[in-house]
């Protein structure tokens, strides 16, 4: 009788470390996730601060782009106000449409291609697109591995358990494969 209730209380106990393992292990994936995101938003308001700084150098040489202009501020303006992962992926779009539009009529004015404030902010600005473009894949690649355990066994059953806490969460993806390349910014 007492060998049996050993077992059945090591039987409890083993049952006990596998769910505070796996609780644990897709909380440390969820908040792994929730970090992408946040390294993403740190480059997002980088490549914000650049674009006004971009477009007020780009209006001294091509005042009358007004358009241009507004596209630019309005993309960056829904960019600054999205609220979930598809609302951001959605305001990018317009942003590169925007600055791809803005590099071409810049490349009408060969003053403005030699000016070292413009090349400045254009080659800052690549620098930022390539570290957005690899927190876009850190935060995806997060989002996988989190979403893997979430729902492979034994992580399906304690993500059951608590399913208010491990919710699905949205890959970061460009919708349009025109859009999938990054923005040139050479000249």
């Amino acid at each position: 009788m007492a060998a049996a209730l050993i077992t059945i209380a090591v039987v409890a106990f083993l049952v006990i470390v596998w769910i505070v393992y796996y609780y644990n292990k897709l909380i440390r994936d969820r908040n792994r996730v929730d970090n992408a995101w946040h390294q993403i938003d740190v480059q997002l308001k980088r490549r914000y601060d650049l674009i006004p700084n971009l477009v007020e150098t780009v209006k001294g040489y091509a005042a009358h782009e007004k358009e241009v202009f507004e596209k630019v501020t309005q993309a960056r303006a829904m960019g600054i106000n999205a609220r979930t992962v598809g609302e951001q992926a959605q305001a990018e779009n317009a942003i590169t449409q925007a600055l791809k539009t803005l590099f071409a009529v810049a490349e009408n004015y060969p003053d403005l291609k030699a000016n070292q404030n413009f090349l400045l902010l254009q080659e800052e600005l690549a620098g930022t697109e390539s570290k957005i473009a690899f927190a876009r894949q850190f935060y995806n690649d997060s989002v996988m591995a989190y979403d893997t355990a979430r729902q492979r066994f034994p992580g399906n059953i304690i993500a059951g358990m608590f399913s208010g806490t491990f919710t699905p969460r949205e890959y970061f993806e460009i919708e349009m494969a025109a859009e999938r390349e990054a923005p040139k910014v050479q000249f």
